[in-house]
Formats: structure tokens, sequence, C-alpha cells
């Protein structure tokens, strides 16, 4: 703020990916991890930002996940964090429309190639999810074709 005196737009892109295990296989303790970390951060990151900053309007961009939207096998607190990223996106633009802030959010795919396509599908056939081949070359043209 010191810098340039004002907000204009503001990202969040808070996470912590969780295991990658079969929901019956799910460390509990993990999954609250996974989405404490996330929605403390989305939250609270748009709250101390919001603060004293209505007098204009600006963006709040957050980062969910197409896994969110769909659900991905072997990654229930990574897509259970990320739908509730889209729901607290639609409720905080209720909220702050009036003051003149924007919330949205952008859902985006794991793509490839590149060091995390290569390490999700590693981490997928390690998982011992039956959705997923146990070799990697598979899981990834599985997701291509």
């Amino acid at each position: 703020m010191k810098s340039f005196g004002r907000i204009d737009m503001l990202w969040n892109n808070a996470g912590y990916q969780g295991q990658i295990k079969p929901t019956l296989e799910y460390d509990p303790k993990d999954f609250a991890m996974s989405v404490a970390k996330r929605m403390a951060a989305t939250a609270e990151k748009g709250k101390d930002d919001d603060e004293g900053s209505s007098s204009h309007s600006f963006s709040i961009v957050n980062t969910a996940s197409v896994a969110g939207l769909r659900g991905t096998p072997a990654m229930i607190a990574y897509s259970s964090s990320k739908a509730a990223v889209l729901a607290m996106t639609v409720s905080s633009s209720k909220d702050l429309a009036p003051y003149g802030i924007r919330v949205n959010a952008v859902s985006p795919a794991l793509i490839g190639p590149g060091f995390m396509w290569t390490r999700q599908n590693e981490l997928h056939a390690a998982s011992g999810s039956p959705y997923f081949d146990s070799d990697s070359d598979k899981v990834a043209s599985a997701k291509v074709n």
C-alpha cells in the first residue's frame, strides 16, 4: 500500500495439495489441514485487503480448480477445498458488490507437459486408486485421450 497507494486487484492463490489417496485411506487430519489452510488463507487475505479500500472499486480473483467443479479421484481434500473456494467466491461477491468490489474465480485444469503434469501423474499412479493405472505414462495418456 505504501508504494502504490491503493489496491486495484488482489489475487488469492493459497494452497496445499494434501495427500493423494483414495477417500477411504485419506487421513482425516490431513483433510482438515488442507481445507483449513486454503479457506483461512483465502478468507483472511480478502478481509485484510478489503478494510479501508472501499473508496474505489477493485477486483479480487480467487484461484479455484476444475477439480472443485468435477472432483478428482484420490484428491478428496484438494477437490473439496477448491469447491469451497468457489462457494466463498459466490458468497463474498454478493456481500462486497455494494462496495464496488468484484469477486471472481478462475478454475484452471492441470496441463502438460511440464514438471507439475509429470509429478501429478506419478502421484496418481502411486495412489492405489482404481481410477488410475499404476504406470504414470498410462495415467497421462488416459487424461489426454
